[in-house]
């Protein structure tokens, strides 16, 4: 089944997790707490008061706490100072590798338009090839990461063939400004606002190296006690990810004052973006697995991660 045709499943799903026999296994005024991004569904949803609405019935208030990027989130998680968050594909793998509290909820298609490897608009690289020897900023153990990896393998370089200067995005941006990074590997909307304001051009998109899927991710503990209210989460995101779909100007309208990220930027970033929500499938299962290989084998992960131990199996 498709994204899309999952959607009328996950809605039935979620009408029955919402029922008054739901809401007598959960505790009066229970609160659950969701860690966000500047960018993503998560943040839309928090805007429109969308989870708010569906979690009113069983007596549950939302508490949001924003990260810079997904690894630091799930480190929060895994600290249980969170129940639930959204990441790309490699912040799991590594928050896997750290604790068995992690499980995958559910996941979007692939938007592999979404991140690249960009570099100034007067840079004399043309291609990733160039790179070799070169610094290039990212985020530690955040899904660009992953690309980067993958398009230094796609082009013939190793890893070590490059220098790399692990930096939040903030922190990235401004070193790509004043040039103290050749290139810089990042997702969107940071990748959009830098082509819109700044004139970056993108060496390369993860199209045709990496998927680029994102996963909705919860705390174990937290997802087994409380599968009303992962329901009432999936099924939030489902209208909020429509609504973008039918209506992409709007939605950047909203992100904009949220994000402090102008209108036009996040309008490119929302048009390159695929949209839905399902439980992971066994292709998304072993994209993630590959990613975990990797990072073993270039020594970034402390011992072997097996995916499909921390996804969620969906309800029957």
């Amino acid at each position: 089944m498709t994204y899309i045709s999952r959607r009328a499943a996950l809605a039935g799903v979620a009408g029955l997790a919402l029922s008054v026999t739901a809401r007598a296994s959960l505790a009066a005024d229970a609160v659950v707490r969701v860690g966000y991004q500047k960018y993503g569904t998560l943040v839309l949803l928090k805007g429109k008061g969308i989870l708010e609405k569906k979690l009113e019935p069983l007596g549950v208030t939302v508490k949001w706490s924003e990260f810079a990027a997904g690894p630091q989130m799930l480190e929060a998680l895994n600290a249980g100072a969170i129940d639930i968050g959204q990441t790309g594909e490699a912040p799991p793998i590594f928050a896997q590798a750290a604790s068995d509290n992690l499980i995958y909820l559910a996941s979007e298609p692939a938007s592999p338009a979404g991140e690249a490897i960009i570099i100034p608009k007067d840079s004399p690289l043309k291609s990733v090839e160039e790179l070799r020897g070169k610094t290039v900023g990212l985020n530690k153990g955040s899904n660009v990461h992953f690309l980067l990896v993958k398009a230094l393998e796609k082009h013939g370089l190793a890893y070590s063939e490059i220098k790399t200067a692990f930096l939040p995005p903030a922190d990235a941006r401004a070193a790509f400004e004043r040039g103290a990074i050749d290139a810089w590997a990042i997702w969107d909307p940071f990748f959009a606002a830098a082509e819109v304001s700044i004139g970056a051009r993108p060496l390369t998109t993860a199209e045709g190296i990496v998927p680029n899927y994102q996963f909705y991710l919860g705390s174990r503990k937290f997802a087994d006690a409380n599968p009303a209210i992962i329901e009432a989460l999936i099924s939030a995101v489902d209208e909020t990810n429509r609504w973008v779909e039918k209506d992409t100007t709007a939605a950047a309208e909203t992100l904009a004052p949220l994000t402090g990220i102008p209108v036009a930027a996040l309008t490119v970033a929302l048009k390159r973006q695929n949209f839905g929500v399902a439980p992971l499938t066994e292709k998304v299962v072993a994209d993630q697995q590959l990613i975990a290989d990797t990072f073993l084998k270039l020594g970034l992960l402390p011992k072997p991660v097996n995916v499909a131990e921390a996804v969620r199996k969906p309800r029957a």
